[in-house]
């Protein structure tokens, strides 16, 4: 769901690496982005899959004396601590904005770094593909270094701005992605929390963000030496069947091959760059875990 009638400006710290929209929509003005619809996905899709991904992250529960305490920000609908119940976590939410109801656990209702009462009390503190979204970042990583437990985990997912879908081919999520993150400002948000970076996984196994487009980009920009730009996007196949009234057929494959043939080698040779991309590090997102220093 884009905003294809209104641009943002992305710059980035020459210090750090952070990017960001410039400037920044109000908080007053930001719940306009989030129309009902963005949450359908979550009520309607099977997640599981997912979710195992993401408890793989978490501690073993075998390995505390007592049944651990797992806080999830931006629990949505609040599957995924459900699903962290059933691995005998007791678990908590914090979501503000969701307007589905949920009352098998406890959520917090208000944005994560205005909560209070919460020092040292979790074993584990999970937010995915939720810190691109907030207006304070820094003040997240802070309370997340205050909520947890010694020896706590940390484990978020986040786009890699590093990356050539983040940063040329439009596939951020703007203007609900706000801040874009490297490495080397992870490391640094999470020295100032207290926490330590302990491992960075670049991969798809919970969100995907491939290079989809990226010999495109590479055409325009050094073949036709072009900017890209929006409108170079490649045209999706549906939407090529679409805009011609066709049915799906080898007929109309062939059409849409000779139509645009550096979209077809695009996709024909998109599964080997995004492998290439996990190999490097420069894949379009990236789950890193880390731990609260003693």
């Amino acid at each position: 769901m884009y905003f294809p009638d209104e641009w943002f400006d992305i710059v980035a710290c020459d210090r750090c690496g952070l990017g960001f929209v410039n400037p920044r929509p109000p908080v007053t003005d930001i719940s306009r982005f989030y129309q009902n619809e963005y949450y359908d996905g979550f009520i309607e899709e099977d997640h599981s899959e997912r979710y195992h991904e993401e408890a793989s992250y978490l501690p073993d529960v075998a390995d505390f004396d007592k049944t651990p305490l797992l806080l999830d920000i931006g629990c949505s609908v609040g599957d995924f601590p459900r699903f962290a119940a059933t691995l005998n976590w007791h678990v908590e939410g914090v979501e503000p904005y969701c307007p589905v109801p949920i009352e098998d656990f406890t959520v917090y209702r208000q944005p994560f770094e205005k909560l209070t009462g919460i020092e040292d009390k979790f074993d584990a503190i999970t937010a995915w593909a939720v810190l691109e979204h907030v207006h304070d970042p820094m003040a997240y990583f802070l309370k997340a270094g205050q909520a947890l437990k010694k020896d706590g985990v940390f484990v978020f997912q986040v786009t890699n701005f590093n990356s050539l879908s983040s940063k040329r081919l439009f596939h951020e999520d703007v203007p609900r992605h706000i801040y874009f993150f490297t490495q080397k400002t992870v490391e640094e948000y999470l020295e100032a929390g207290g926490m330590e970076l302990e491992s960075s996984d670049f991969d798809d196994n919970i969100f995907s963000m491939g290079c989809r487009g990226a010999l495109n980009y590479f055409y325009t920009r050094f073949i036709w030496r072009a900017l890209y730009t929006w409108e170079d996007r490649p045209v999706a196949y549906p939407d090529f069947l679409n805009q011609r009234n066709l049915n799906r057929s080898p007929l109309s494959a062939v059409q849409f091959i000779l139509k645009h043939p550096v979209t077809s080698l695009d996709r024909l040779f998109e599964p080997a760059f995004d492998r290439w991309q996990k190999l490097t590090g420069t894949y379009g997102m990236v789950t890193y875990k880390a731990r609260k220093k003693h």
